[in-house]
């Protein structure tokens, strides 16, 4: 540990120079991680607005502030975490399958993550390349912004505007919008270093975060952050069916090479890691700089550069699984004691924003450029291609040793854009001058596959992860123009209205306009009311468009197709559309007297032609019928890409696979979703100086579908049960398999140099069917109950300067519930046609882990 801590201080002190500006924020000192959060009433915000000088209590639309006192007071910093920990109306994502499971997402108000818009500074940061594929996950088809590459450390506060404004910022700001605003310090600097595990004693963590303000002449300035994450594996679950009875003793059908070579594989008898966090690593550098090159003009830039290096353990294999024959017809066994494979990436992400900003004959100006780009780089690891190892084998007269690791290929995705916006204020005889703005933005974004070695995709590939094949590869692209008009007005005292209209072009939809009206009127200082109406449009991600790739399980291939291909147009599905919303809401804020502070709005979302995975759909299912064929032109799509060798039933039975399916993202369907969102602050002062700082925020949301597309007639089976585009499983992903409520409640007590930081969570009910084939078609339901999560965090501000702080995240150590077991065939097995016994559910929104400790110094300077 001291290795790793001191090996994080010297990335941390060793960043180079470079150079940002946000002109549109207000100045964020570093934070005291023990000081009392800024009262709301005085944060000026600079999202869902053109005015300025918005105070975050006069907004028109509900906007919620996190201040770097909040980020410092949550024990994992990983942003993705700070946000969940902190918003009621944020779900975050605990576990994923596969690839996924590598870097993890969120979403605000149980929509899609791609539903949300992620800026920094104000600007629209780039999309992940890696795709979250696996159906009957709320956040499949997730490739939006990945939060891991913005280190906590180089933030100076977070906008969350919890209202649709496609209107004002574009595409995909159809649930909401999360405003990232960096510190802009020019002097001091703080050193954070921090370690934790689970209770289990797994998932150790490591976390050293850097950052130092500097002066730039007399007028500018250089804030500097380095960052360094990393996180073990963790192991969930007990023993793996095929092998072992529930209470941990082999299966009496066990073969002598399986029970002789299980007994000395990893772990035993809990072989089969799958279920858990991946290991990684994260290196994160991130600048934020100003400088007025005159009285009238400002140049900023701001960027970062981060590259993760992780793996995520996948379904253990049995010695018997991969065998081969040598050249003299004696049996070889590569893996005596079976393996697990690995999923591996080593991904590098990076970001650049350049502006002008200025004053023009009382027109204030803003024009930037923007650039960011991620690559994904894919391996699988301590594996094995039994098509291309067995020919070398048996050409052998000695034991030939596998290809063990694959280079599966490359993702990519990038983009630029360029955008400039004016605004002027026009005394027009009204309570306030008319705040006009308008602008434009341009946009070309780029998507790529890069295939993987032959070995990588030959023949189905090596087990768990294939490669991608050259029909994968590709790079595909689009360009996108847009203009915008923004008025904001008070037309008599109290009453405040903001207009907002945009148009946008895509290079591969056509064209959309959109609108947003906003109004509020307040009674007194004590009590306004305020709405919105608005439609939104998101276009598809160049990802769900054009990704394709193989999930291989111990009894199962699916191919996850790419929607656009003309495999999916032979199946009779269409290319993907766009998205399209409508958003309502209205509420009201009060000022009931002191410091308390209420806030409620209720809102709907209505979305058209919503982006879905589809469930499960299955071309072969080993006992069905006569032949297990379900959907002949399934297994023709599935021989097209080399995953099987032709249909003939008999032949697909001798592969040793249960089932066989394809997955893809579809225009499936058409939701509505409806809640409500409530805050409460409040701030005791009591008589021996010490202060209690509340917050209380509540969020109910509802989605339910209101349409889902026909399947076509190429894979419909009504014997078989494949009869709807949505399986059960699928649909309970759109509306139950996140918490319908979510309750976030905090004290924050100071004491002179201590501090006492308490946050209760209250997280609803998540259910969701699930199934042997992984359809849902059964009548079996896992899920969470209602559940109370506490975290807690002690301070001690042992100088000023130096601070130490004990917590713990889930302390009461609350466990996911487990899936339940179903006899199939004499043989007790999970329902959810997954492999451990006791596997929790990764339907529980707090995480499958249980309770979390650490402990952290920070030194500001």
């Amino acid at each position: 540990m001291k290795t790793i801590l001191f090996a994080t201080s010297a990335v941390g002190l060793a960043l180079p120079a470079l150079a940002h500006a946000a002109p549109q924020a207000a100045p964020a000192p570093v934070a005291d991680p023990g000081a009392p959060p800024a009262a709301t009433a005085t944060d000026i915000i600079v999202t869902g607005t053109r005015t300025t000088g918005t105070r975050a209590a006069d907004s028109a639309a509900p906007i919620q502030i996190l201040g770097a006192s909040t980020i410092e007071n949550v024990g994992q910093r990983d942003l993705r975490q700070v946000l969940g920990q902190s918003l009621p109306s944020l779900g975050t994502q605990s576990f994923g399958g596969d690839a996924a499971n590598l870097t993890l997402n969120v979403a605000l108000r149980g929509i899609s993550p791609n539903d949300t818009l992620v800026l920094v500074n104000g600007k629209r940061r780039h999309f992940t390349a890696n795709l979250a594929v696996l159906g009957g996950s709320p956040y499949s088809g997730a490739a939006t912004t990945d939060l891991s590459f913005i280190p906590t450390g180089s933030i100076g506060r977070v906008e969350v505007l919890q209202d649709g404004a496609a209107a004002q910022y574009g595409s995909d700001a159809i649930a909401g919008v999360v405003n990232i605003i960096l510190r802009n310090d020019d002097h001091g600097g703080q050193l954070s270093l921090t370690g934790g595990q689970y209770y289990k004693g797994d998932g150790k963590t490591f976390e050293g975060s850097f950052n130092k303000g500097f002066k730039l002449g007399d007028r500018g300035f250089l804030n500097l952050t380095g960052e360094y994450r990393f996180h073990d594996y963790t192991q969930r679950g007990t023993y793996d069916y095929r092998f072992f009875n529930p209470d941990g003793s082999l299966r009496s059908s066990v073969s002598a090479l399986n029970a002789n070579g299980l007994k000395g594989a990893a772990n035993y008898p809990y072989v089969n890691r799958i279920l858990g966090d991946a290991r990684y690593q994260i290196w994160n550098l991130a600048f934020n700089s100003g400088y007025d090159v005159s009285d009238t003009v400002h140049a900023y830039a701001f960027g970062s550069y981060g590259r993760r290096t992780a793996s995520a353990r996948q379904n253990y294999r049995a010695p018997s699984r991969y065998t081969g024959t040598d050249a003299n017809g004696s049996t070889v066994v590569p893996f005596p004691n079976g393996f697990t494979p690995r999923i591996a990436l080593d991904e590098e992400d990076f970001s650049l924003t350049t502006g002008l900003s200025g004053d023009l004959a009382g027109w204030q100006w803003d024009g930037s450029l923007t650039y960011g780009r991620v690559a994904d780089a894919l391996t699988t690891r301590d594996s094995i291609n039994a098509a291309t190892w067995l020919p070398v084998q048996k050409a052998s007269t000695t034991s030939v040793r596998p290809q063990t690791n694959f280079y599966d290929g490359t993702l990519t995705n990038s983009e630029w854009v360029a955008d400039l916006g004016v605004t002027r204020d026009i005394a027009l005889g009204l309570a306030k001058p008319l705040t006009l703005a308008l602008g434009g933005q341009y946009r070309v974004g780029h998507y790529g596959i890069q295939n993987g070695e032959v070995a990588s995709y030959y023949s189905g590939g090596p087990a768990a992860y294939p490669g991608f094949s050259p029909s994968d590869a590709g790079v595909n692209g689009r360009k996108t123009w847009a203009g915008y008009v923004d008025a904001a007005l008070d037309p008599v005292s109290g009453l405040h209205l903001d207009l907002a209209g945009r148009y946008e072009h895509y290079s591969d939809f056509g064209s959309v306009w959109t609108g947003k009206a906003t109004a509020r009127y307040d009674f007194s200082p004590a009590f306004a009311l305020r709405g919105t109406v608005s439609n939104g449009f998101r276009a598809p991600t160049l990802a769900e468009e054009y990704y394709s790739s193989t999930n291989v399980s111990p009894n199962s291939i699916y191919a996850q197709l790419a929607p656009n291909s003309p495999a999916v147009a032979a199946l009779g599905f269409g290319k993907l559309k766009p998205e399209k919303s409508t958003n309502l809401s209205g509420g009201f804020v009060a000022h009931p007297g002191g410091s308390v502070q209420l806030t409620v709005d209720a809102y709907q979302i209505k979305i058209t032609n919503r982006i879905v995975a589809s469930g499960g759909i299955v071309g072969y299912s080993s006992g069905f019928g006569s032949n297990g064929v379900v959907s002949s032109a399934v297994l023709s799509t599935l021989v097209a890409r080399g995953l099987i060798p032709s249909t003939d039933p008999a032949a697909i039975a001798a592969s040793g696979y249960s089932y066989f399916g394809l997955n893809l993202f579809t225009n499936g369907a058409d939701t509505r979703t409806r809640g409500v969102e409530a805050t409460l602050t409040a701030a005791s002062h009591l008589a021996s100086g010490d202060r209690i700082d509340w917050s209380l925020g509540f969020n109910y949301n509802r989605t339910q579908v209101t349409r889902v597309a026909a399947l076509p007639a190429a894979v419909y089976n009504a014997a078989f049960g494949q009869t709807s585009l949505l399986t059960r499983n699928a649909i309970d992903a759109l509306t139950t398999a996140t918490p319908r409520v979510k309750v976030i409640a905090g004290a924050l007590i100071s004491h002179g140099p201590l501090s006492l930081n308490l946050r209760e969570t209250l997280y609803g009910i998540t259910r969701q069917h699930v199934s042997l084939d992984g359809t849902g078609s059964s009548n079996t339901v896992i899920g969470t109950p209602t559940t109370l999560i506490t975290d807690v965090n002690l301070g001690w501000k042992v100088m000023p300067a130096f601070r130490l702080d004990l917590g713990a995240n889930n302390v009461l150590n609350h466990k996911a519930t487990t899936v339940p077991n179903v006899n199939n065939g004499g043989v007790l097995q999970p329902a959810d046609g997954s492999n451990v016994y006791d596997r929790p559910s990764s339907l529980a929104p707090w995480g499958i882990n249980g309770g979390y400790y650490y402990a952290r110094v920070t030194l500001s300077f």
